[in-house]
């Protein structure tokens, strides 16, 4: 997996960093190399929370069509919400309606749904990037930067218009909820078999919460469970997603390693 952290810096500056944007042309370099290779036909690239807030987004626009020979499509976050809620309910059976979270860098996408498809979905600019390059400043994070945190969450979830309390099921989908995952089941490495489709109950879910909101970066860096990209933002995703597990009326996190990823390559059959 490669983590390019596009959104560096956008909640401060509203812009790109070079430095940002260059880890994303050698991404799509790499990326261009393979789909030469195996001879892809159709190509769909979206961009998400990042590209929608930005004021330099024709630089980035710009460097991944000549790389990769297709323009980005700037996805709505209720557009990013249904595809993270197709990938990751395709083959899934679970109680309805099931609310799928994608915790992102920039931004939350809650969706609710069935069978039949999304009852209603939105995206809350609350990330672990976001939220970290904006309260944390010491190591390990501090009890009231955490509050900090824990406030711009509930301040968002109190106004979402998602019906959290209908939830019967919760399905967490992407890396901060598979890396807290990993976590709560004291991975030795990142293991995608055994985290797919695993179900965290209340205390494993507050536990490995707890221990990544409190720990140092070395402490985190230490556990090979934990991708190098993510040590430094995981605390803020973790406290994302236990305040909203705290909201809904279910007693255990199903995880999914299926996400917006299945579902734009979904779109394209």
């Amino acid at each position: 997996m490669t983590i390019v952290r596009l959104g560096q810096g956008v909640d401060a500056t509203g812009a790109f960093a070079p430095e940002a944007l260059a880890r994303v042309f050698s991404a799509c370099e790499d990326f261009a190399a393979v789909i030469r290779s195996t001879g892809v036909s159709r190509l769909r690239f979206v961009a998400t929370s990042a590209a929608r807030d930005v004021s330099n987004r024709d630089a980035f626009f710009a460097g991944t069509e000549a790389r990769l020979g297709v323009r980005p499509e700037i996805i709505t976050g209720e557009e990013e919400a249904e595809l993270s809620f197709r990938g990751a309910t395709t083959s899934l059976d679970l109680p309805a309606p099931y609310l799928v979270a994608d915790i992102g860098g920039g931004s939350t996408e809650l969706v609710l749904g069935d069978a039949t498809g999304v009852i209603a979905a939105e995206s809350l600019d609350i990330g672990s990037v976001r939220l970290t390059e904006r309260h944390v400043t010491t190591d390990p994070t501090s009890a009231t930067e955490l509050h900090a945190i824990a406030k711009d969450i509930d301040a968002l979830l109190d106004a979402t218009t998602v019906p959290l309390e209908d939830a019967r099921a919760f399905i967490g989908v992407a890396g901060t909820c598979t890396t807290v995952a990993a976590v709560a089941l004291n991975l030795a490495e990142y293991d995608r078999t055994a985290v797919h489709h695993a179900r965290l109950d209340t205390d494993q879910l507050r536990s490995a919460s707890t221990w990544l909101t409190t720990t140092t970066r070395a402490e985190r860096s230490a556990v090979r469970s934990i991708h190098p990209g993510r040590v430094d933002v995981i605390g803020a995703g973790a406290l994302i997603l236990q305040r909203l597990f705290d909201r809904l009326p279910v007693t255990e996190l199903t995880v999914s390693e299926h996400d917006i990823l299945d579902g734009v390559a979904l779109s394209l059959a």
